[in-house]
């Protein structure tokens, strides 16, 4: 991937062998941006990136409705929930783990446990969100989760605002913007890191510690949109 001048982004209104991990940009440099002015530029970015609403496919809802209060998922401390809620969306969010990675992804995970119940309700939850965590039960690090929902654009600019705060990197791939970080495990000699990424009221959020398959965001993109790469 190649990684873009990040912008600051503003609202309108048991362990396994470590797996080399590609999830930050070396390239992508964050830019301090007074906020009025960020804020009017990326507001209208995420507006040219998202599709104008049309009459939606049989099989895609044009609005993603009311949802039922989101159902709890375990986080690493201190690490704030994502948004959620309904949204006018052409995307239609996915319902099984496996088939949101590719081949090349799925080899780097061989043998890696897929939703054990040890890792609490995943598969598709009551918010119809898609929390997918693959990881060895008792190892106290290497795991990699993925929660997939639908999030209102504002909340997601905020969220991403005080993400950009706390050092993550920004920048807009694949028509939707895209927010990382990595850092030094506190108790273990490994990498952990998350990988926001933002399109058409879908966002995706990864986090993980010793476990990052390379093209593993790139593959979920691309399973979701298979246009976008």
């Amino acid at each position: 991937m190649q990684g873009r001048a990040p912008r600051r982004v503003g609202a309108s209104g048991g362990n396994l062998p470590p797996i080399v991990e590609d999830m930050s940009s070396p390239s992508a440099r964050r830019a301090l941006l007074a906020a009025p002015a960020g804020a009017v530029l990326l507001a209208a970015l995420l507006a040219a990136c998202a599709p104008t609403p049309e009459a939606a496919p049989s099989d895609a809802p044009t609005t993603a409705a009311a949802t039922p209060t989101p159902t709890p998922t375990a986080t690493p401390t201190g690490v704030p929930p994502v948004p959620s809620g309904p949204v006018l969306s052409m995307t239609v969010l996915p319902t099984d783990c496996e088939a949101i990675v590719d081949d090349a992804v799925r080899t780097q995970l061989e043998g890696v446990p897929l939703n054990d119940p040890a890792f609490g309700e995943t598969g598709v939850l009551p918010d119809r969100s898609l929390r997918c965590v693959w990881g060895q039960p008792g190892a106290d690090t290497t795991r990699l989760e993925t929660t997939i929902n639908y999030a209102p654009k504002n909340d997601v600019l905020d969220y991403f605002n005080a993400r950009m705060d706390e050092g993550f990197v920004c920048y807009e791939p694949a028509g939707g913007l895209r927010c990382e970080k990595t850092w030094e495990n506190a108790d273990f000699p490994v990498t952990d890191g998350r990988t926001l990424f933002y399109r058409d009221g879908v966002l995706i959020d990864t986090q993980y510690s010793n476990l990052a398959p390379t093209g593993y965001t790139t593959a979920v993109i691309r399973a979701i949109w298979p246009s976008a790469l």
